[in-house]
Parts: structure tokens; C-alpha cells; sequence
């Protein structure tokens, strides 16, 4: 396992590499595989992108997010120029079904609620929102209900998960139930773990996924 200083300065660099963010805005701290973000940014989106960069750096149990965002130009936007801009966002995505989505704004909140097809536009939905001026912060309680009803073919996400090059050979059962897939096992890595999810919920007919895979440093 990784000492606490070399952690750190992997999740540094990992931050520093990333285009859109200030790594000198960025505070970093590690102690046993968990990793304390602090400082201050200018959006929720890059808020997220800095978790989202620790997140994936090898050796990274756990994230606690403490960033704050401070009070740009859009610090006096309107709930409603808020709710304006994401059906806006929506309207020009062809990946959401913006008819489908209710949002709801408070206090610069964004809260998504309704149902879709597939897992790639409620992230999509996500994003959207999350990229806009004044948005603190994104809840997305967006269900996935597949149009397809039939039984989930659990093979073809066992194939999937052996052709991808990240979960190849990692020890990950896939459970099926109805439409529900369940994830376990053993992972070294978060990218491991949600690269094994991602594939799950592309599969036809999901419309959840529980990921139980414990990512193992030994």
C-alpha cells in the first residue's frame, strides 16, 4: 500500500493534470487510503472534477469532498434563469429526453427527477446541469426504466466484463434478478469498479445496478 505521502502527491499531480482545474486551489491530504479535498472553486462542475481525478488514482479508498464554491458573476442568478438554463441544456443534448425530466431548483440547487431509457442519459442529464453558472449542486434521482422487458441476458455483461481490458481477469460475479444486476467480488481499483458498472448498465432490459465489488490494495 501507498504511504500517505505518496498518495497525496499522486492525487495532486492527478488534480494538476486536469485542464480545467487550479491544483493551487486545491488542498489535498491523505492518511490510510483516504483522501480530504479542501479549498475553494468557481463551479460545481469543477467541484466535481476534482473528486471525480482522486478518485481514480490507484491506491484511493475513499473521497472526502470539502471544496467550497465561491461567489462568481452568476452569484445573484435566479432559481429561475437556473431552471431556464438546464431545460435550455437539455433541449440542445440529443442524448436527454428533456421531455421526460422534471427539475426543480432551489437556492441554486438543482434536483432531477422522472424516467428514462438508459443509464448514458441520465449521466448525460447530470453533466448538463452540472456544467452550468450559479448551479451549487446537482441531485439526480432520475429512475432508469428499459423499454426492453424481457430477462437480462447476464452472460453477455460476464462477456462484456472479459473483453474490456480494466475488469479482465478480476474476480466479479454478476447476479441477475428481474432487471436488477448485482455486482460482486474483487477489485484493485475505483476505475475498475466503475468501469465494471458502466458495462453493466449498458446492458438491455437493466434498471438498476447494485455494485457491491470491494476494491482489495493487497
Amino acid at each position: 500500500m501507498k504511504s500517505n505521502e505518496v498518495l497525496q502527491n499522486d492525487v495532486q499531480d492527478a488534480i494538476k493534470w486536469e485542464p480545467q482545474l487550479n491544483a493551487a486551489a486545491i488542498g489535498v491530504t491523505a492518511k490510510d487510503g483516504i483522501i480530504t479535498l479542501t479549498g475553494v472553486v468557481d463551479s460545481f462542475a469543477r467541484k466535481s472534477e476534482a473528486e471525480e481525478a482522486a478518485r481514480k488514482v490507484d491506491g484511493v479508498k475513499a473521497v472526502v469532498e470539502e471544496i467550497e464554491i465561491k461567489s462568481g458573476s452568476w452569484a445573484n442568478t435566479s432559481d429561475t434563469e437556473i431552471a431556464t438554463e438546464v431545460l435550455n441544456a437539455f433541449k440542445w443534448n440529443w442524448e436527454i429526453p428533456g421531455d421526460k425530466i422534471k427539475v426543480k431548483v432551489e437556492d441554486g440547487w438543482v434536483t432531477l427527477d422522472g424516467e428514462i431509457f438508459w443509464k448514458y442519459q441520465k449521466d448525460a442529464a447530470k453533466k448538463a446541469a452540472s456544467n452550468l453558472a450559479g448551479v451549487k449542486g446537482v441531485t439526480n434521482n432520475i429512475a432508469i426504466k428499459s423499454e426492453i422487458k424481457e430477462e437480462i441476458e447476464k452472460q453477455a455483461i460476464v462477456r462484456a466484463l472479459a473483453r474490456n481490458s480494466a475488469t479482465n481477469g478480476e474476480d466479479i460475479t454478476v447476479l441477475a434478478h428481474g432487471h436488477t444486476i448485482t455486482l460482486t467480488g474483487f477489485v484493485h481499483s475505483w476505475y475498475q469498479k466503475d468501469e465494471a458498472e458502466k458495462l453493466a448498465w449498458n446492458a438491455p432490459g437493466v434498471w438498476l445496478v447494485e455494485n457491491e465489488i470491494i476494491m482489495d490494495y493487497k
